[in-house]
């Protein structure tokens, strides 16, 4: 096995500590900032095709950008 990188993960500890949950917070909230850049509503979708999924995609990023052009002015 090639190992590539210095990352370790931290290990568990019994007690919790403030610089991980620090840095939980501040994932989450990186996180959730993602969702509104992409434009497509929150939920669970099935498809059918590739195509399918990749037409919803696209009419929500139509959607989405059109929305931010009006809002804007």
């Amino acid at each position: 096995m090639k190992t590539i990188g210095r990352r370790t993960e931290p290990p568990i500890t019994l007690h919790a500590s403030g610089a991980l949950l620090a840095a939980g917070a501040l994932f989450n909230e990186t996180i959730s900032h993602l969702n509104p850049s992409t434009f497509i509503p929150k939920g669970i979708y099935r498809f059918h095709t590739h195509e399918a999924a990749n037409r919803h995609w696209q009419d929500c990023l139509a959607r989405g950008m059109a929305a931010l052009a009006a809002k804007r002015g």
